[in-house]
């Protein structure tokens, strides 16, 4: 298939750019990919459309204040992009310069001298004067998708994260969690909906295009992610059960999937994935998908519309624009049932 089979035409004015002011006062798309139909809810409404028995399953990463400025001997300015934390004070980033950068250099921040060690493919191995997550967590700064045009404020600090937030690595929020607060929390517990939770560091290449027209070419960043015990149990019980293992977000999905492409069933453990869900690809673990929308000829709306049918995807989306849905990380979000044969 071609990137040209995913894009569309989307407002600027339907990009969200705050966060509302109650996490659970989104919008919800409701999309059966076995027929194509779709329906308007709230996110609220989210208990009433799971059964009892179905089993939620959450990212836990907690983004990293990513973001950082720094300056170069000759003045100029370079943006520091952190990527993934390595051992000792070493670090993987990205950088935006004017002009090139060169091994060995030395930039100045705020926290301290930052001198770059290496190119790692389009990254650069960089030392710290302490470790990153420290170091980041220090100086850094929300490190807000690049389609959210304002500066970070304080209440991003809060609102750019999940109520799950708790292992630091990710530089991009895992944005379908970010509906749920403490009361949608209690009515679906009151529900008898149960949930776990994995983890999968978001990386800054999940905002990189898909450059080449032919998506086969496309290769997409590793992440980081464990499958623990725990829910590996979960996910057997619920099925064991007769109930439904509904992923709460891409990255979740992803997270499952590489951790079952082995067996056919999810196993525990942690590992880098770079997964690439197309259509054609034939899901083993997730049977219901909750996600935001995503940007035209994403790799993660590719990945929907393996789930769901690219015509059908793309129809709840010209609903969704018609219907004032807000898109993105800040945005209104879907829950999409399966189209029929794209699982295993």
């Amino acid at each position: 298939m071609r990137r040209s089979d995913f894009e569309f035409s989307l407002p600027d004015e339907l990009i969200a750019q705050a966060p509302l002011a109650q996490r659970s006062a989104s919008r919800l798309l409701l999309l059966d990919g076995a027929t194509g139909r779709f329906g308007d809810h709230a996110i609220a409404a989210l208990p009433a459309l799971l059964a009892s028995g179905d089993l939620l399953v959450f990212n836990d990463t907690r983004v990293l204040p990513a973001r950082l400025a720094a300056q170069r001997a000759s003045g100029g300015r370079v943006e520091i992009f952190l990527e993934r934390a390595l051992d000792g004070v070493a670090a993987l980033v990205q950088t935006r310069a004017s002009n090139p950068l060169r091994a060995g250099e030395v930039l100045q921040t705020g926290g301290g001298a930052l001198r770059l060690l290496a190119r790692r493919d389009d990254l650069w191995e960089v030392e710290l004067p302490q470790p990153a997550v420290e170091f980041f967590e220090r100086h850094g700064a929300v490190p807000l998708p690049p389609y959210i045009t304002r500066t970070p404020d304080a209440l991003d600090r809060e609102r750019y994260q999940s109520l799950f937030a708790r292992v630091p690595g990710a530089v991009a929020a895992p944005t379908a969690s970010l509906h749920f607060d403490a009361e949608l929390l209690a009515a679906l517990a009151a529900r008898g909906v149960e949930r776990t939770q994995l983890t999968l560091h978001v990386g800054a290449g999940t905002f990189h295009p898909v450059r080449s027209d032919n998506i086969d070419e496309h290769r997409m960043h590793a992440e980081w992610y464990e499958v623990p015990a725990a829910a590996v149990a979960a996910i057997a019980r619920t099925r064991a059960a007769g109930g439904r293992v509904i992923a709460v977000g891409t990255t979740v999905a992803r997270a499952l999937e590489a951790a079952a492409a082995a067996s056919g069933a999810p196993t525990a453990g942690h590992g880098e994935t770079r997964l690439f869900i197309t259509p054609g690809f034939r899901f083993r673990v997730v049977d219901g998908l909750l996600t935001n929308f995503h940007l035209p000829g994403s790799t993660l709306l590719m990945l929907v519309a393996a789930y769901a049918g690219r015509e059908h995807i793309l129809a709840a989306y010209r609903h969704a624009i018609g219907q004032r849905y807000r898109f993105f990380s800040y945005g209104d979000a879907m829950l999409i049932w399966p189209a029929t044969g794209v699982r295993a």
